[in-house]
């Protein structure tokens, strides 16, 4: 008889996106979200959460509904970081689906989780990573059973510091793809702030000199200098590392990384250096159960797995404090 390939149901909510899916060892199985749109202002963490413990068992039936045929050798979920509220919904609802499933449970950092998806999705084995979310900001890349990170934000991410700038220049949250839209429109480059300090970046100055320039500038120009001004210190930091690690492959992922500019900053780049440039779709770009669920099914198969009375979430778990087993 045939053997049944191992299924993982992930659950992710961290921030803004309660979503779950179920991965089997060769595809997406099912998925399902109810993404979470505050009416004004940014991202509350007890609203985000009241609106994932309003949300979570439809989702859940909707992607146990659509993969009725998988066998759930595990229920993972994202332990950190993120929002504590957030994060305390949806450990709720993994552990109580371990338990009457009689399945492991296993906690997932997030960071490590959008890396493995787009290694996964794009069949890129050992690269340098830019990882760009809300909250996170981070170059990082693989070695001796760990991500690396080799640069990161001192302050906010890039995420963060986009919607800033679009809350004050009036943008619904999320700001990004809105300050996307209107670069598209720009005439002129303003300098701003611009901060790299050795391997690591910061962006709450170039969000104030920004706020600043709508005083003088146009909103499309600044918007355009904005993104320009931020994407060079990404893009800087990162063939920083891939000179320095000798690695021939770069892999973009995080929810920001689904701008299109930014994708050409670092593709012009990597031909510059006869190096590869790699991403994801953008639906695998955002915060998703998949990503979880995919790095759910690594571990599963490394023996990583959790005791329920050992699951308390991690807000602030970096992903280099995650030990590799399964490379």
């Amino acid at each position: 008889m045939r053997r049944k390939s191992k299924s993982v149901l992930g659950i992710e909510g961290t921030a803004w996106n309660l979503s779950a899916a179920i991965v089997d060892q060769s595809r997406i199985v099912a998925s399902a979200e109810s993404p979470y749109h505050p009416t004004y202002g940014g991202l509350h963490p007890r609203a985000a959460a009241q609106h994932h413990a309003s949300q979570i068992e439809r989702v859940i039936r909707d992607v146990l509904a659509e993969g009725e045929r998988a066998e759930i050798s595990a229920v993972a979920f994202s332990i950190g970081p993120g929002f504590g509220p957030c994060l305390r919904t949806v450990a709720t609802a993994a552990r109580a689906l371990s338990l009457s499933l009689n399945v492991p449970l296993i906690g997932v950092n997030h960071c490590i989780a959008h890396i493995e998806i787009g290694r996964w999705l794009c069949n890129v084995k050992d690269p340098v990573i830019l990882y760009v979310s809300g909250a996170n900001s981070q170059v990082l890349s693989y070695r001796d059973g760990k991500y690396r990170i080799f640069g990161e934000t001192l302050d906010i991410g890039i995420g963060n510091a986009l919607d800033k700038f679009g809350r004050y220049a009036g943008f619904q949250h999320p700001g990004g793809p809105k300050i996307e839209e209107t670069a598209k429109n720009a005439k002129h480059y303003i300098p701003l702030t611009y901060v790299v300090k050795g391997m690591d970046f910061s962006f709450s100055g170039l969000t104030t000199a920004a706020k600043d320039a709508l005083a003088h500038a146009s909103l499309e120009d600044v918007c355009y200098s904005f993104q320009e001004t931020a994407f060079a210190m990404l893009v800087e930091v990162t063939e920083r590392a891939l000179a320095h690690t000798g690695k021939e492959d770069i892999l973009l992922t995080g929810g920001v990384g689904a701008n299109t500019r930014l994708k050409e900053m670092l593709n012009t780049m990597c031909q510059d250096r006869d190096a590869k440039f790699f991403a994801p779709d953008k639906e695998f770009m955002k915060d998703n159960g998949a990503m979880i669920a995919y790095t759910g099914l690594l571990m599963l198969e490394s023996g990583a797995t959790l005791p329920v009375e050992n699951s308390a979430v991690r807000p602030n778990y970096r992903p280099d404090e995650v030990e590799i087993g399964w490379r």
